[in-house]
């Protein structure tokens, strides 16, 4: 008799492992965040060591916020620079956001867009589903941007905005509107909004006589740009992907 165990206990990879490929920690670390019950692994939570899952079909949480451990699935922000399309190429030799990648193996593609002279914050991927749920209005996933415009702002703008505006293509109203700067006759604001239509923030403001000189997106749901240098490409933190996956799996 074989004194090897059955093949179905010995499939895959040991979750503690597969957390520590992940980068939460040494295993040993791992161990202990399994046996106080902070994992779970298809919506049940694990307590013993032994379990083996597939790194390519479990979805694994830790405190609830699911993280990536699939080595092959890749999540990146890029701080765009003015000028530069919102397309992996270009067949004039325009600057693209796929220049920045250029060298990866993985088929990336962007989240969305940023017109060419908008910058800032820009997703790029090969998680389709995920892609597809932060793009989808019904998501509302939620994106700010700051903006430089004429001043002065009249205290009466955040109230119209809040309420909405009647664009060609409809009524927009903003989530939330803050005057951030005012310096010599210009001022910075900032804008929430959970649509995406095509320039929508410079249309929205060039509708109320402040049109846009300067426009940068900050945050696309929880991730934030902060202080990434123009021009730079970062992999999200496992908290960032696993907080798009709580956003994007809120019922539509």
């Amino acid at each position: 008799m074989s004194n090897s165990l059955p093949e179905k206990q010995t499939e895959g990879v040991r979750l503690q492992k597969v957390l520590a490929a992940a980068g939460l920690g040494s295993r040993r670390a791992c161990e202990e965040l399994i046996a106080a019950g902070r994992v779970s692994v298809d919506g049940r939570v694990v307590r013993g060591q032994g379990m083996r899952v597939d790194p390519r079909t479990a979805v694994v949480s830790v405190d609830g916020a699911r993280i990536n451990v699939r080595e092959d699935l890749v999540y990146l922000a890029l701080n765009k620079p003015r000028g530069v399309l919102s397309t992996m190429s270009d067949p004039e030799g325009r600057p693209t956001v796929g220049d920045y990648v250029a060298e990866r193996s993985q088929r990336l593609f962007h989240v969305g867009r940023l017109d060419a002279e908008t910058e800032g914050l820009l997703l790029l991927t090969n998680d389709g589903d995920l892609a597809h749920r932060l793009t989808h209005p019904s998501f509302e996933v939620p994106k700010t941007y700051l903006a430089e415009v004429p001043g002065p702002i009249p205290r009466s703008l955040g109230r119209r905005l809040r309420e909405g505006i009647e664009l060609e293509d409809g009524l927009i109203k903003v989530d939330s509107f803050a005057v951030v700067d005012v310096a010599a006759g210009r001022a910075v604001v900032e804008l929430v909004l959970h649509e995406g239509r095509n320039h929508l923030v410079r249309r929205l403001l060039e509708a109320v006589d402040h049109p846009v000189s300067r426009l940068v997106r900050t945050a696309i749901g929880p991730v934030k740009l902060g202080h990434q240098r123009q021009g730079t490409v970062r992999k999200l933190t496992q908290h960032e992907i696993g907080d798009l996956h709580g956003l994007a799996s809120k019922p539509a």
